[in-house]
């Protein structure tokens, strides 16, 4: 692409004209009555809704997953997938739907261009139950996920096969999958919500003690891990999954909880010594503090910073709302669980989280 691109369109309404107005007259004209779900769904920052202009320099464009039954995805997948290539428009909108592959390992991903040939397409065909277990290691088409299931899912994947949008669903069953994966089940949010309150004691102690030995750089660090924390558990509070690390921001910006907490985050993260950082930081524990206690999960805590022990910090004592929250857990396959949460409260290895067979052996591990 060039700087005379086409105006920019989100991707989503992109992947809807592609279907609406190309795909679907295929489909049609070339298998009547095939029953097939069609989606914009998956990795991709449109699918979160955070695609920018920006998004367009790779990966981005006319792309769109169906989805048919599972004999039907390998009857029908490469006289669909070679229909496409032949038959497609060569733009939507002036997005070219043809996508030049790379040989550069440092640089493989797609990028559009026009072409006079065959179009090298961004639309997929797979079967529902398939591509979810590709994705998160579990079929949510043959019934409610476990609990393993739920610890072992990424928030990353989660957001990423429930936002984005379904164009068309004639089967169903992409629609009631997304449903099921909505959010997590009552006793797993707990949980989850245990843990992350768990995370935060661990840390809230070292902002001080870093700085009392006059590593200011450590105890910034430890502040910025800490303030990462509250976000996500902001987000959990919320119902919301939480993105990778490029949309983490973006994401907590659009809580209602957002407006008021940023202040004191911002003021953590820019703090120019130890004690402006732990008022910021006392501030924002005791703003997420009276948030948990309003959503009625647990018996309330005292929401007030106090000293850690017989040392000059001030902390939250997090550990009490992990306590309160774990008291209500009755499940008991999480009952006997350490507070280590789900995968990516314990790892943020972003190759690793993408393993769905080795996360699910840890998962069952540490069980």
């Amino acid at each position: 692409m060039t700087s005379a691109d086409p105006a920019f369109l989100p991707g989503l309404e992109l992947s809807r004209i592609l279907y609406e107005e190309a795909v679907r007259p295929l489909l049609d004209d070339a298998f009547p009555g095939l029953s097939h779900a069609a989606a914009r769904v998956g990795t991709g920052s449109e699918v979160l809704g955070f695609d920018t202009a920006r998004s367009a320099d790779h990966e981005w464009g006319p792309r769109l997953e169906l989805f048919l039954a599972p004999d039907e995805a390998a009857r029908y997948g490469p006289r669909l997938h070679q229909l496409l290539a032949e038959r497609l428009p060569k733009d939507v909108r002036g997005w070219p739907t043809h996508f030049r592959r790379q040989d550069d390992p440092l640089d493989p991903v797609g990028h559009m261009e026009l072409t006079d040939g065959p179009v090298d397409h961004r639309v997929s065909v797979q079967d529902v139950g398939g591509w979810l277990t590709l994705e998160t290691g579990a079929d949510p088409t043959a019934g409610e996920p476990t609990v393993l299931d739920w610890l072992a899912m990424p928030q990353q994947k989660l957001a990423e096969v429930t936002g984005g949008a379904v164009f068309h669903d004639g089967p169903g069953t992409l629609t009631a999958a997304r449903r099921r994966l909505a959010w997590y089940p009552d006793q797993v949010w707990r949980h989850l919500l245990a843990c992350q309150w768990q995370r935060i004691s661990q840390q809230e102690a070292f902002v001080g003690r870093c700085a009392e030995v006059g590593d200011d750089l450590g105890s910034a660090v430890v502040a910025g891990r800490l303030v990462r924390d509250l976000m996500r558990l902001c987000l959990l509070l919320e119902r919301r999954y939480a993105p990778y690390g490029k949309w983490l921001g973006s994401a907590f910006g659009r809580l209602d909880v957002a407006e008021g907490l940023l202040p004191s985050l911002r003021s953590a993260l820019t703090a120019a010594g130890y004690p402006e950082r732990e008022r910021a930081l006392c501030e924002a524990y005791e703003t997420v503090a009276t948030l948990q206690n309003d959503s009625g999960l647990a018996e309330p805590v005292d929401p007030a910073c106090r000293s850690y022990h017989r040392r000059p910090f001030q902390v939250l004592h997090a550990e009490r709302f992990a306590r309160a929250l774990a008291a209500t857990v009755t499940d008991p396959e999480l009952r006997g669980r350490p507070l280590t949460g789900s995968v990516d409260q314990w790892a943020d290895s972003t190759d690793l989280l993408n393993l769905t067979g080795p996360v699910r052996a840890a998962t069952r591990a540490l069980g």
